[in-house]
Formats: C-alpha cells, structure tokens, sequence
C-alpha cells in the first residue's frame, strides 16, 4: 500500500504496485526465434543517472524481492503478455530514486530491429490503470528501447515517466546505457 505524501497540491500517494508487459509474434517458420527481453535497471539518489544499482532480466530478480520477471519468452509464442514484470515502488528502500525499463532483443540469429519483429507493444500499468503504452514504430531501427522510468518526487512519491528512446546496441551493452539519459 503506498504512503501518503503532502506535497504542495495536497495529499498525493504516488504510484504502489506497476506492472509492464511485453508482447510481440514468433518469428515465421524457418527463421531465428524473435526473442525480446525486459529490463530494469535501478539507480540511487545518489547517482540516479550513473551506473545502475542493480539491473534486473531473465533468470535474476531483485536483491530485496520488490523487482520481479513473472514471465519470460524465448519466442514469442502464448497467448496475451510474452514478458511480464511486477515493480513494488512502494516498497523499494529510500535510497532508490529511479528505475528505467527498457526492451531488448536478443541478436543470437543475427541482427534484428523492432521493426523486424511484428506485433510488438508494451503496456505499464497499476492496477486497471493503463499508466503508458506504445508498439515501438517510433524506434523502428532501434535493437533496443527504454519504455518508462519511474522516479521518485521530492515528496518520496513515485511518478511514471513514459520514455521511449531506442538504441541500437546488444542487450549487455544497452544496460549500462539505458539509464544514461
């Protein structure tokens, strides 16, 4: 449950509770599988857009369990969200002032865009409120892409910041670079 917060409008809570999903379709038949991949990367007061704090992906979570991969895709095959991350805001510790999550696209079977990779679309949500959303046309060249950064306000709140920003860059690269703007 998130804390309220005054702020100099009032009484604001923030943002608890998000989560992002990812969706894309399987590569035809016959080609390398179309397989993207969820990032989150997070960064202290400290330096919020330095080298991150700890970066969360496939196989791996957050240290104190408030970032999470729910679901993971090698190819694109399901029905509704390939990805799936759940980011407790609300819970992470007060040195922690932002999060940036970003989409990558594994280069395994040679190089691949957005705009190689058909029916793509994040969505960020809370609850039943759609905070962000977008299909990556935008940074059709792109091999990777931030998607939102959640930051924290002065008043300890957390606010969404939808940013798509695409790189084009392999996913190791890409997230020590995604915070960076």
């Amino acid at each position: 449950m998130s804390g309220l917060n005054k702020g100099a409008d009032g009484l604001s809570k923030g943002l608890g509770k998000v989560q992002v999903s990812l969706r894309w379709d399987p590569s035809a038949m016959g080609l390398p599988d179309n397989d993207l991949d969820l990032i989150a990367a997070t960064y202290t007061a400290d330096e919020p857009y330095g080298k991150p704090a700890y970066l969360v992906h496939f196989d791996s979570r957050s240290p104190d369990g408030t970032i999470l991969l729910n679901r993971d895709s090698r190819t694109g095959m399901g029905l509704g969200s390939d990805e799936v991350m759940t980011l407790e805001l609300d819970r992470l510790a007060p040195l922690y002032a932002r999060v940036v999550v970003g989409v990558a696209i594994q280069q395994g079977g040679g190089r691949k865009t957005f705009g190689d990779v058909a029916n793509t679309g994040v969505r960020v949500t809370e609850g039943y409120t759609e905070l962000a959303a977008d299909d990556f046309a935008a940074v059709a060249g792109a091999t990777a892409a931030t998607v939102v950064e959640f930051v924290r306000t002065g008043q300890g709140a957390w606010e969404c910041r939808p940013a798509v920003r695409g790189f084009d860059t392999d996913p190791a690269a890409f997230a020590a670079v995604m915070g960076s703007a």
